[in-house]
């Protein structure tokens, strides 16, 4: 490492870093354990969240909701559309009212929240923890966090999509760190972001934090900015397919500069060994100084970092692993 690198992570402590886990403030199509028991509660249910919700939902849903059976051909859109319209109800108002859940029984996360009359998205995780109160056996218990310290190593949990980000913004970078994909079911490649867009306070996050995603160790790749949400496979330049194994230790440095919106990005395995350049992206319009951030992409996915490091306004644009 360089001497003027700095530590992101001392190995006993997530300090530094931010969590947002996707699934705390919105639901999923996954997140519905049980389609049509949830289906049927939606149409013909006589509790007062679910007469709630009938209020809240389209015309063309309730009827596409009341025909529901999972074999259907339109199972799935049917189901996309009802988790778009929830979403709106989950990032409104307060969805409490004491009458309405007085026969609901709340956990202990969600009572407290309550009592903080919460705003922005602290409202927002309010209201999904009611639904998932109302609907215990339809919905499946999110949580707030999704990176623990293990061995250590930063290390994803598998519960469901979202990110863990730097506390400090960065624009012309060298990162370095070793990282492993342990195991996922799905499966999915660990992935870094850069160039990402900071949440304000208050404020729903991009997902993704709308940032340029590099896989590591063996250079897939994603663009989530706004308009975009594809594989910029013109951005991109794969420059090699590595025969590195994922799930052993690799060596990884990725070198970036806001200003002219270029990334370069260099594998070593085994560690110690020189590094292969695998992936470039260029793209000038991409360049934003912002936090770097490691992604769950999905459920499942346990994959490791440790020995991260960080060189602010390396002198050269020369990947150093390479030599």
């Amino acid at each position: 490492a360089s001497p003027r690198a700095v530590s992101l992570f001392n190995g006993r402590s997530l300090a530094g870093w931010i969590q947002i886990e996707n699934s705390a403030t919105s639901l999923g199509s996954g997140g519905i354990t049980d389609p049509a028991a949830f289906a049927a509660k939606l149409t013909n249910g006589s509790d007062a969240v679910s007469v709630f919700l009938r209020g809240r939902l389209q015309d063309s849903v309730k009827a596409d909701l009341a025909a529901y059976s999972p074999s259907n051909a339109n199972a799935r859109p049917v189901i996309s559309a009802l988790v778009k319209q929830l979403n709106q109800v989950i990032s409104g108002p307060s969805i409490y009212d004491k009458a309405r859940f007085s026969k609901v029984v709340l956990r202990p996360e969600t009572r407290q929240l309550l009592k903080r009359k919460p705003g922005g998205q602290q409202l927002a995780r309010l209201n999904k923890l009611l639904l998932e109160d109302a609907y215990p056996a339809e919905l499946a218990k999110s949580v707030s966090t999704g990176w623990v310290v293990k061995d250590g190593a930063m290390a994803s949990t598998g519960t469901g999509r979202g990110v863990i980000y730097s506390a400090k913004d960065y624009g012309r970078f060298r990162l370095m760190f070793t990282m492993r994909h342990v195991s996922g079911n799905p499966d999915h490649e660990a992935c870094v972001l850069i160039f990402c867009t900071r949440p304000q306070p208050g404020e729903r996050p991009l997902d993704a934090l709308g940032g340029i995603q590099f896989q590591v160790p063996l250079g897939g790749h994603w663009d989530y900015r706004p308009g975009m949400n594809n594989a910029g496979d013109k951005l991109f330049n794969r420059l090699t397919k590595p025969p590195f194994n994922n799930h052993e230790w690799s060596r990884v440095e990725i070198l970036a500069d806001a200003a002219t919106g270029t990334a370069r990005m260099a594998v070593a395995q085994p560690v110690g060994s020189k590094a292969v350049e695998v992936l470039v992206f260029k793209d000038p319009t991409a360049g934003k100084v912002g936090p770097i951030a490691w992604q769950m992409h999905n459920a499942g996915l346990i994959d490791e970092f440790k020995d991260v490091t960080i060189e602010v306004d390396p002198k050269d644009f020369d990947l150093v692993t390479e030599k």
